[in-house]
């Protein structure tokens, strides 16, 4: 299907907040939904909009979306409540051709405020922890907040072990690598640090900011790359003062990668490995995705907006199918994260480096990694074949490729577990 589902209109969640029943002044709105989605009367839906949510989104546009919208999914058949997170009511939303995420914001006045579809996952299912491996929580306090975290360490271990820190990846990707909102769920980083953990490595994977059961006053519009690179940093200092550990190893996975090259300068870490890094700036990467999803009017929008950027400008309006990338209120970040190439900043690296990336990666392909191997001659680069970008198995074809995305059962390419033991028990 075409990414039409997407109409996040001024809908955004607190980092920090807990899921709660359903208020019941959402019934009769959700029934009017309903009501007036399957008799094809978008015009209807429109007059239950408060007035900021008609200012983001025009008649026109809102009719013409909701109708493709329904050519592509059918009639809403039911709509069951699944929690609610203040002032959003999310039901499993079951409709002729698919069943998503319907996301409903409603202002005091019982208008709405926000109208978000989202692809339907089951809920995370959790792996468990090798029985040789024991689990602690870890809270970095930074000024603006703190960053939540696990840390595992083998249990039976003698002396001082080696200890990894996972960055992760782009979007609201938490600590064991998944991401409700993206359809993500594969336990990517558990996975990998029950792996490594079985093979005398400690790690400690972390939620970044706005995601997870992170708290800070920053919110999305402040949001700039610089604040991974330095949470990054304030937990590479955290393990490195801890006694347990022998060395600290920075691991940087898709955006995490850069995030990891940054964090690396004047401080006290060991190695680095990239997994999956991109070996050009997100500005290339990222339209080139838009490229791929986006039909030609979409992808000229947003090219618009990156000019509008690249000049230290934001553009207001956005085209609600292109908001999971291109809101206003993530305009800066972008502005932030686009300014850095990776290439020029793994040339000044000069500590032992593992690259890893994956043949069947639909996000950043193997032509990245060479770039990065390029850049930094003496790095180890290790190309594995059948891997993708969560470090699964996967077919080159798109479709069965992203479909492992929301597969937790799906094991870690094994080659991807023994480079990473080999690489970090050979850092002197």
């Amino acid at each position: 299907m075409k990414r039409i589902y997407i109409l996040a209109l001024a809908l955004f969640f607190t980092a920090n907040a807990m899921a709660q029943t359903v208020p019941a002044n959402f019934a009769p709105v959700l029934a009017k939904f309903k009501q007036f989605y399957n008799n094809a009367q978008p015009d209807s839906i429109y007059a239950m909009f408060a007035p900021e949510m008609k200012t983001a989104m025009p008649l026109d546009k809102w009719n013409a979306t909701t109708i493709q919208l329904k050519t592509q999914l059918g009639n809403l058949v039911k709509a069951d409540a699944d929690r609610y997170v203040a002032p959003t009511a999310i039901y499993k939303a079951t409709f002729a051709n698919a069943v998503f995420f319907l996301n409903l914001s409603l202002n005091s006045q019982n208008k709405l405020v926000g109208v978000f579809f989202t692809p339907y996952q089951e809920p995370t299912k959790t792996i468990q922890m090798d029985a040789s491996i024991t689990e602690e929580p870890v809270l970095f306090k930074m000024f603006t907040g703190t960053i939540p975290g696990t840390l595992s360490i083998p249990k039976d271990a003698k002396g001082k072990v080696p200890v990894v820190l996972i960055i992760p990846g782009s979007g609201p990707t938490d600590r064991d690598g998944n991401s409700p909102k993206l359809g993500l769920n594969g336990n990517t980083y558990k996975m990998l640090a029950n792996e490594l953990g079985k093979n005398g490595i400690a790690v400690l994977r972390y939620d970044k900011r706005l995601v997870g059961q992170s708290v800070t006053s920053t919110k999305e519009k402040e949001l700039r790359f610089t604040d991974y690179v330095d949470d990054a940093v304030g937990l590479i200092n955290m393990l490195n003062e801890d006694p347990r550990f022998s060395k600290v190893i920075v691991l940087g996975h898709s955006e995490g990668s850069l995030v990891g090259l940054l964090s690396l300068r004047d401080q006290p870490v060991k190695a680095f490995i990239s997994v999956a890094g991109a070996g050009r700036s997100a500005e290339k990467i990222v339209l080139e995705q838009v490229e791929k999803e986006q039909p030609k009017f979409l992808v000229d929008q947003y090219k618009t907006m990156v000019d509008s950027l690249r000049k230290g400008k934001t553009t207001d309006y956005m085209d609600p199918q292109l908001y999971y990338i291109a809101r206003p209120s993530i305009q800066p970040y972008l502005m932030s994260w686009y300014r850095y190439d990776p290439y020029n900043i793994m040339k000044r690296v000069k500590i032992p480096t593992l690259i890893l990336q994956g043949t069947t990666d639909i996000q950043v392909p193997v032509d990245d990694a060479d770039k990065l191997k390029k850049a930094n001659s003496d790095a180890k680069l290790v190309i594995i074949t059948g891997m993708n970008h969560i470090l699964k198995e996967a077919p080159a074809d798109r479709q069965q490729n992203k479909a492992t995305y929301s597969n937790p059962a799906l094991p870690l390419k094994p080659e991807l577990v023994t480079a990473i033991v080999e690489f970090v028990n050979g850092v002197k």
